[in-house]
């Protein structure tokens, strides 16, 4: 892949970029996509390094420096929004601030291949890096696929939904897919590339079709509809020749497209059976309840949205009764950001890339410094994203960190051929300003979200941990010790960061466990947890569990009318969740007299959620009781 000639020579500066770019990537895409908080605790650090590096260059520099690209400025308004959205709109912000720095590292990666990496080898290096990615988690998907269909990366346990689907070292099958669906398309367009050696002709090739291939190993529907339609419209847009003959490209693409598919239909029974259950759901069962949901939150809150991360939350009051399944996130990024960021953040975002896009689509004279600028391969980066975008109405895929970053790089690399070509030589004033900025961030990674993320991973750990408990048959001492190691943990994760309410929450849990080794401590532990939930109730009002949790903790105490006020305030908040009724069950069943009540909340504990094994076992004791003389 040779470069064109440019007077624009690498600087060190630069290169420590795409080393520290690359780094993170890598890091963040073999280690489940960024999707543990333990991942994220680097992929940050590197991060916020790979920002203060670029300010640090612009800082100490001495010679000319193209001016900051135009698009690098469009994005940055929804970051203050969103920002403002955190501390004064959303109800959970330590979920918020999470939220807000994934948006954060997604333009911080577009602004950094803008600004800082503009030389050809080191640009060539960066899509090289991310190309040699994609291959490794094909590789790893192929293995999952074909050698141990439950593997997953970290030592992890594949879901049972996706056994026999690649998702590479992703969780998720689809987001292999979205994740390969930006890079095929430029390298299939190497493969034809005018001037270049046949070598290179052939590396894209392979390359294209190695992808290609664990495209088809994900067997992704969304990722297969999304390439299918991009490339029927390639012609249409990128053929040249008159309108006619695009349409005539567009129709014989068509075909081409149609004709694998069906191939695929007839040749692989698991395509073909994601295909028929897709037709007899008539198109998709749980999405649609989700994409309601967000809407439903969107309408009562069409400006400002209901809060940046709150979807998860907000979304109890409009559950569905045969809906019980936990979302985190709305499966559709476009209704997502729409339910926590309103009309406003949707627009600030969602508006300004797609003026992003079209005014680089439009510009006159664009840049060619090297074979990414030829008109045929930013042509092919521009369909990836496309199809990548058309997914995020299937998907989450901007919440994933790796993702983000992939759609950040790619975006960068062909919304730079817009750039003027204009050099300045930076004043002291601009220079003092980047070195502030450099130390900004790294300040702010140490006093803020280094701490953030490690007590979510301490949290996040602990409460697998004890979660493993309802599912696992454990001895007491075993309990004993792993809710003594949780408490522990949690302890240390609301020092690392007291707003974390779901780890104040996770402590009262884990002091309430610890009265069933200890049942002599009950009153004791149930005073501690309520402090513990208590101070969960004062980062947030709105999520169930804190009042669960607290409730619990009055009923171990013997405080039956102050916990049957929380577990009411519980019901209010979510009144078709499975869970909160059987907390609410189980409350009633205290009372001795009459276990009528406690049998008709277990009753529909159950309706709601009939495999709930503590709420069988609960209705199993209670009817055994109401039979008793």
């Amino acid at each position: 892949m040779d470069a064109a000639p440019s007077s624009h020579r690498a600087s060190a500066w630069e290169w420590a970029q795409v080393l520290l770019l690359l780094g993170s990537f890598a890091w963040t895409t073999l280690c489940l996509g960024g999707f543990r908080p333990e991942t994220m605790l680097v992929t940050s650090g590197l991060n916020a390094l790979l920002l203060a590096v670029h300010f640090a260059g612009q800082a100490v520099s001495r010679e000319p420096q193209p001016r900051l690209h135009w698009a690098g400025w469009c994005l940055l308004p929804f970051l203050g929004y969103a920002f403002a959205n955190v501390l004064w709109v959303t109800p959970v912000p330590w979920i918020g601030w999470r939220d807000w720095l994934g948006w954060t590292q997604l333009i911080t990666v577009f602004w950094v291949v803008l600004n800082g990496i503009r030389s050809p080898r080191p640009r060539s290096w960066v899509f090289g890096g991310v190309v040699l990615v994609a291959f490794v988690t094909v590789v790893l998907g192929c293995y999952q696929r074909f050698v141990k269909p439950d593997w997953l990366m970290l030592g992890r346990t594949q879901a049972d939904q996706f056994v026999g689907r690649a998702s590479g070292s992703f969780g998720i099958p689809n987001s292999l897919a979205a994740f390969l669906l930006l890079l095929i398309p430029p390298l299939a367009a190497l493969g034809f590339r005018r001037g270049a050696a046949v070598a290179q002709r052939l590396l894209g090739g392979y390359l294209a079709l190695a992808l290609g291939f664990g495209l088809v190993l994900t067997i992704s529907r969304g990722g297969f509809i999304a390439l299918a339609l991009v490339l029927v419209a390639w012609p249409l847009f990128m053929a040249p020749g008159s309108g006619w003959r695009r349409l005539a490209w567009t129709g014989l693409a068509g075909l081409a497209v149609a004709a694998a598919l069906m191939t695929l239909y007839l040749a692989s029974p698991n395509v073909r059976s994601r295909f028929e259950q897709m037709k007899a759901d008539a198109g998709e069962r749980t999405r649609p309840i989700m994409w309601r949901g967000a809407w439903q939150i969107f309408r009562e809150h069409p400006a400002w949205g209901g809060g940046a991360a709150s979807f998860n939350v907000l979304f109890e009051k409009f559950r569905p009764n045969q809906f019980q399944d936990e979302p985190i996130w709305a499966h559709n990024d476009y209704v997502n950001t729409l339910s926590d960021y309103g009309a406003v953040g949707f627009l600030l975002f969602f508006g300004a890339a797609a003026g992003v896009a079209w005014r680089a689509w439009r510009w006159k004279n664009p840049r060619v410094r090297d074979w990414l600028d030829e008109p045929l391969v930013a042509g092919a980066i521009g369909i990836g994203l496309l199809a990548f975008a058309l997914q995020l109405f299937v998907d989450f895929h901007f919440k994933i960190p790796a993702l983000a970053m992939a759609c950040g790089i790619m975006a960068g690399l062909v919304v730079q051929r817009s750039a003027n070509e204009e050099t300045v030589r930076l004043g002291a004033v601009t220079r003092i300003i980047s070195a502030l900025v450099a130390i900004g961030v790294l300040a702010g990674w140490v006093v803020w979200f280094g701490p953030m993320y490690r007590g979510e991973a301490l949290r996040y750990s602990a409460r697998q941990s004890i979660n493993r408990l309802a599912v696992t048959e454990t001895d007491k001492t075993e309990m004993a010790a792993t809710v003594v190691a949780a408490r522990a943990d949690l302890t240390q994760a609301v020092a690392s960061d007291p707003r974390n309410g779901q780890a104040w929450a996770d402590l009262a849990y884990v002091i309430s466990l610890q009265a069933h080794v200890t049942p002599e401590r009950t009153a004791e532990l149930g005073r501690e947890a309520e402090r513990a939930a208590s101070r969960a109730l004062e980062t947030s009002k709105v999520v169930p569990e804190f009042w669960i949790r607290r409730g619990v903790a009055l009923d171990m105490q013997g405080r039956r009318g102050d916990a049957g006020a929380d577990f009411v305030r519980a019901l209010t908040l979510a009144p078709a969740n499975g869970l909160v009724w059987f907390y609410q069950a189980f409350h009633l069943s205290l009372n001795q007299g009459d276990p009528g009540l406690a049998l008709a909340a277990v009753d529909f504990s159950l309706r709601l959620d009939p495999g709930n094994r503590e709420a069988q076992s609960l209705r199993k004791r209670l009817a055994s009781s109401r039979r008793e003389p």
